[in-house]
């Protein structure tokens, strides 16, 4: 079961997670959506495509653009459609 860990909280489990270039991608039914906010920010991979980004809440702290995601991405990455990623400071444990 991997788990995704911020300011000391569970934010996301699953043992349904997809490996894309070493990041653990955890399906969208698995984040605890209490802690997420949406973020104007995007990025542009170019096999992905466009990535949205979340900024995470956890005890009034904040973690700007902390998760990121693939609402929509190209062929080859089909198998990570909305399925979220962490870094910046976000520990996951496998």
């Amino acid at each position: 079961m991997a788990k995704a860990i911020w300011n000391g909280v569970v934010i996301a489990e699953s043992d349904n997670c997809e490996v894309v270039e070493g990041n653990q991608y955890f399906p969208p039914d698995s984040i605890k959506q209490e802690y997420f906010r949406n973020s104007d920010t995007h990025t542009t991979c170019g096999w992905k495509g466009v990535a949205s980004y979340y900024t995470l809440e956890v005890e009034g702290e904040l973690n700007k653009d902390a998760a990121w995601y693939y609402p929509s991405p190209l062929p080859a990455a089909q198998n990570i459609e909305g399925y979220i990623a962490f870094w910046r400071g976000v520990k996951v444990e496998v």
